[in-house]
Formats: structure tokens, sequence, C-alpha cells
């Protein structure tokens, strides 16, 4: 979903922002623009398993059944895949790759809080090509056990390979837990399972220990176990235009943090991993110093270091956000 900033506003965050964090070296899984015209509203990120330093995104809501590969070496899409087998999308919002080597698509907007009595996940295996295709993809229905309600983060275990979706609501949402394994034929029901702050995306570490979810100006880790949240801690994030998805890179070294709009930039925010889960503790002198929830920048970020409640309260003072009027 959008956000709309004044103009004020939105001059002020990206003065507020400063220069993005220091990239990775040369090669893959560096910061990087998404140079394709048509991909207008980024709003998932899920790291390839196979071609390493591609990116899978898709864009928000009118686009229909399509999914983007785009290579971090040159931000330029590799590969378009149109889903086949899948009504219209309605609101796509999150992509996430699951242990079973299968991309999973949340279909899981809803502008009007509670509109939609059911949303659609869509699954289908990630090519091993990279090329323009039609592929079969399955859709499964979904409900939550609480009624209906907006969300953007869709979550995908990497181990156990059980689905997992966050709300989103300004006073807080909800994590939710799908089934052991999804079913066509019956709606799978999601149950609350943990509360969460205002959320845009997430995703779990390489070993399932912990969940980063991330918000317009912040990005917190959750202790993962058992299916449920631990205790938490502040993530280093980039202040962007219009913050919208986060992934690990594939080897758990770094967080990618994605926004919407024109040539839309993916910030590489580096962690350190403990026994080489790919935890978010902050790495130590190189882009991964610790910040306060209003994701601050680090020793890694070019030009001035701010301070995380002054960032909250400038922000505050200049942005407007609205909801995006509902599309049927």
């Amino acid at each position: 979903m959008r956000s709309y900033l004044t103009a004020s506003g939105a001059a002020a965050l990206l003065l507020l922002a400063g220069a993005a964090p220091a990239t990775a070296g040369d090669g893959a899984d560096r910061s990087f623009t998404i140079e394709d015209p048509r991909i207008t509203e980024s709003s998932g990120l899920a790291a390839s398993r196979i071609h390493p330093g591609v990116y899978w995104t898709h864009n928000d809501s009118g686009d229909g059944p399509y999914v983007y590969a785009v290579d971090s070496r040159t931000g330029k899409t590799v590969a378009t895949i149109t889903m086949r087998g899948v009504g219209r999308p309605r609101d796509v919002e999150a992509i996430s790759l699951g242990p079973d080597g299968n991309l999973y698509v949340g279909d899981i907007g809803d502008n009007l809080n509670g509109s939609w009595d059911h949303v659609w996940i869509y699954r289908f295996p990630e090519p091993k090509q990279l090329k323009d295709a039609t592929v079969h993809a399955t859709q499964f229905d979904v409900k939550y056990a609480d009624g209906p309600r907006n969300a953007e983060a869709l979550m995908v275990h990497p181990t156990t390979g059980r689905v997992y979706i966050a709300s989103k609501n300004e006073d807080g949402g909800g994590l939710y837990e799908g089934p052991a394994k999804l079913t066509t034929g019956a709606t799978n029901v999601f149950r609350r399972v943990g509360e969460v702050p205002w959320v845009t995306d997430g995703a779990f570490s390489p070993d399932g220990k912990e969940l980063v979810l991330r918000s317009y100006f912040s990005a917190r880790a959750y202790a993962f176990g058992n299916g449920r949240l631990g205790a938490d801690h502040a993530v280093r994030a980039p202040l962007q235009r219009q913050a919208e998805s986060v992934t690990y890179t594939a080897d758990g070294s770094a967080l990618m943090f994605g926004s919407e709009g024109e040539r839309s930039d993916v910030v590489r925010v580096d962690v350190r991993s403990d026994g080489g889960g790919g935890g978010t503790s902050p790495s130590k002198g190189g882009g991964g110093a610790s910040s306060s929830a209003a994701g601050g920048s680090g020793d890694g970020t070019k030009g001035g270091t701010l301070v995380g409640a002054l960032v909250l309260a400038a922000v505050g003072a200049l942005v407007l956000v609205k909801r995006r009027r509902g599309r049927g």
C-alpha cells in the first residue's frame, strides 16, 4: 500500500535520511537501483537461492500476475514470470521463498482494512532458468480466525515451511500462523500467535531463529522459536522514500531493504552472523552499527549521524500517512 507524503514532508525526509549505508563490495548482493520502468511499486523482495545475487519482486496492485527477477549487479530485470492458473491479483504485497524451493506470493493487502473476507497466496517453483516464462501457480484461499484485516508481510519459515502473515494497523498488528501445510479446495485459516507493531514487510533469518519486521521508519528483530516471538531488539534500517520490503541475502550476511517508486533503491545493511545462522546482531566496523528504533544511521553511513528520536519527531511533524483508496 502506498502512503502519501506532503511535498515538504517528503523533502525533509530525504534530507534527514542522508546518504545510504555503505554498500557491499563489488559483485552481487550490493545496494542497487531497480531499473525496470515497469516496476514502479516494488512491494516485496526475496533473495534467490538458485541464482546468486538475484532478487524476486513484484508490483503492488494493478499490475497483473507478474513476478520479476532483478540482478543486484546491474539493477536490470533478467526474467519476467507470468503466473497462470490464478485469478486476477488484487493487492499483492509480499513474496517469500520456502524451503521447498517454491516462491510464495502474498495477495494479502486490504486497503479498506477488513473489506475482503478472504485473501490469496500463490505458489510456484522458483524457475531454474532466468528467462521470461509463464508458469502454473497454485492458489490458496486464506482467512484469519479473528476476521478480515490488512496485511503487507508474508514470511515462509526456512526450516518448517510454515507460512506466517503480519497484519498492519496503526494501533499495532498481529503475527498470524498458517496451517502446517497449505491446502487447495478449502480455506486456510491463519491464527494470531503474537503482537507486532505497524509492519510493511518481514523476513526470517536463513536459520529461522530470528524474524525481522520493518515499518516505514524502523525495523526490529525478534527471537523466533517453536513458532512464537521472543525477545526483540532494534535493527539498523535506512530511511527510504517509501519503505516497503526487506529480505536477507541468501547467505544471511546482510539485510536488503527495498522501497516503492520509479527507479527505487534496494539498500544493503550488513549484519553479523553468530554461528552462521544469519542473525541480526549489528556488525562491527562497517555498515552494521546499531541504531534506535527509528532506523538511524550507524558507522557505515556517509554524512552526519542522526539521533533516532530526533528523526521520529521531525518525520512525525512533516509526514502525513494516508490510506490509499481501496481497489475492489
